[in-house]
């Protein structure tokens, strides 16, 4: 009889309420969020202070002055177009072959998975240490890169040396690291595509520039808006590329956004106009993310609007 009433009782053991029980699984949420929010709220306040590590006791709020001084400021304004020609260009490039390569290995074969999975090496790469290995290849003197433009005429090619082409190095290494990203995204929304249309196309023997055109595209656009959002914010906060390639130079020819607050805060100290650089990005990205995310939940209520 003893026995029948001890299996009858409740385990024993650690119990939790119902009632408390979502607060203690929401609690790593809130203490991730905690930890983000510290460093962004000390980030604001030094934004608004003249702060320099060479100079602490002249700590002082200026209110405002760092970003004011922005408008009178050349070298604020090139490294805010710096950073949107090479977002632009990275994402837009990126996104093309991207989509090239996922058309190509849309249909599901042993030898397109081995080629997509391949495809995945550069992405697997850490990027500052892709930028090291493009830096040895395109060097003058012993780069394969370099001995290979010089097959073809191209015998005096400064790479990411020359303030001509060092957009266009740090491009193509952007390019060799991230399209891999796009493509996958991309793939796997071509292959989770309905396939009704499809094949009422080809009984139709409608052309297939009309199809991609007009039923692949439209279906295709959630993934790829998710796709050129994450490319986007990456992008346009790039440093371990740029700086591990040329440091921000030659001169300034891509001090992005990452790259400048770093040379303020470890080489000029100014902690507080670094701080005001990384506001003003963050602004940017804030904007970017919500537009974004707005268009892509339009699509997705017209999407169910004429399902």
């Amino acid at each position: 009889m003893a026995e029948t009433v001890a299996a009858k009782r409740a385990p024993s053991g650690f119990r939790i309420s119902k009632r408390v029980l979502p607060y203690v699984l929401s609690l790593p949420a809130l203490l991730v969020c905690i930890g983000i929010l510290i460093p962004f709220f000390t980030a604001v306040v030094s934004s608004f202070q003249r702060y320099r590590l060479s100079q602490p006791w002249a700590r002082k709020f200026n209110w405002g002055e760092n970003y004011l001084n922005f408008f009178t400021d050349p070298s604020f304004w090139n490294t805010l177009k710096i950073s949107l020609v090479y977002a632009g260009l990275t994402v837009v490039l990126e996104l093309l072959l991207g989509l090239a390569i996922a058309l190509l290995l849309q249909k599901r074969s042993t030898v397109n998975n081995f080629i997509s999975i391949m495809l995945l090496l550069p992405l697997m790469t850490a990027p500052a240490l892709a930028a090291l290995m493009w830096k040895l290849m395109t060097n003058p003197g012993f780069g394969i890169l370099s001995y290979g433009a010089s097959l073809i005429g191209l015998s005096d090619f400064r790479w990411a040396s020359s303030p001509s082409t060092a957009l266009f190095t740090v491009v193509l290494v952007d390019i060799w690291v991230y399209t891999p990203f796009i493509m996958i995204l991309l793939l796997a929304g071509l292959r989770s595509l309905p396939t009704q249309p499809f094949e009422a196309a080809a009984l139709d023997g409608v052309p297939r520039s009309f199809v991609f055109f007009r039923i692949t595209l439209p279906m295709l656009t959630p993934y790829i808006l998710t796709a050129t959002l994450f490319r986007l914010l990456d992008s346009i906060q790039q440093f371990d590329i740029i700086y591990a390639m040329t440091q921000g130079g030659p001169g300034d020819t891509l001090t992005v956004f990452q790259v400048e607050a770093y040379l303020n805060f470890f080489q000029a100290t100014n902690v507080g106009r670094s701080a005001a650089l990384m506001i003003i990005l963050w602004a940017i990205t804030y904007f970017l993310s919500n537009l974004f995310i707005k268009n892509w939940l339009r699509l997705r209520e017209r999407a169910r609007g004429e399902a």
